[in-house]
């Protein structure tokens, strides 16, 4: 019998479930957990998903983190640039993380503050604005907080609903802005006027204490769920084969 899940690999599973569905897209995972979540997906209930060793080979079998493999099933052969052609073409789920986001959707990691002079500088734009609008986009923040889950973004990188709405068609084409996985709960944007709403609690979590931590209102719905826990297959995946070294638990508050 699997030891019980522990609250990173239930982080991991949540954002794992953000490509269910998808069949053969590109999979763009920033940071480890996300990583080992597409990882994850891949190797169980997604197969056709597109994934990369992380440089410029499309790989067919399931790699560990941190570690270099012990063998690549190479598929394909991705360099930088043809990345955008799949990118514009709405080919491409990709779940970034967000230093501030908030109702709507909107995402910075430019800084914090005035524009013209930050309390603090961030990554900067990034990819954040072509993401948005041009393909499926996730977030995984590992801290859900009142810093993170902001009334309004110092500064929009990430296009959320209402922003992509006044652009017009053009941004609104590929605009998809799926989950928000936390170390607390998972979000989404499944309500009329595409307002943050909870969709499920990770297990122990309350409404009140992800309330408490988000700086809006969220949208509850009636029949709140628990995010699912691990198989015990996806446990031995995760421990032994795409995370051996655990690295995915210095990810998670």
């Amino acid at each position: 019998m699997t030891a019980a899940a522990t609250l990173d690999e239930v982080c991991v599973v949540a954002c794992a479930e953000a490509w269910r569905g998808d069949g053969e897209i590109l999979a763009s995972p920033i940071g480890v957990v996300p990583t080992v979540a597409a990882r994850l997906a891949k190797a169980t209930f997604e197969p056709d998903l597109v994934l990369t060793d992380g440089e410029a080979y499309i790989v067919a079998n399931p790699l560990p983190v941190g570690r270099p493999p012990e063998h690549k099933v190479i598929e394909g052969w991705l360099p930088y640039r043809t990345v955008f052609d799949v990118l514009w073409a709405g080919r491409r789920h990709v779940m970034m993380g967000a230093t501030q986001i908030d109702q709507y959707g909107n995402q910075n990691i430019a800084c914090i503050g005035d524009w013209e002079r930050p309390k603090a500088q961030l990554l900067g734009m990034r990819g954040a604005p072509g993401n948005t609008v041009n393909h499926p986009t996730s977030y995984w923040v590992p801290n859900h907080s009142r810093r993170a889950f902001v009334e309004r973004v110092d500064v929009v990188s990430g296009v959320g609903y209402r922003r992509a709405a006044e652009t017009g068609e053009s941004a609104t084409r590929y605009h998809d802005i799926r989950l928000v996985v936390t170390n607390k709960a998972v979000l989404d944007f499944d309500t009329p006027d595409h307002s943050m709403r909870v969709r499920s609690l990770h297990p122990g979590v309350t409404v009140d204490e992800v309330s408490e931590a988000t700086g809006f209102p969220l949208v509850v719905p009636e029949d709140l769920a628990e995010t699912r826990a691990p198989s015990d297959e996806e446990l031995r995946l995760v421990r032994d084969v795409l995370d051996p070294s655990g690295l995915r638990t210095s990810e998670v508050k």
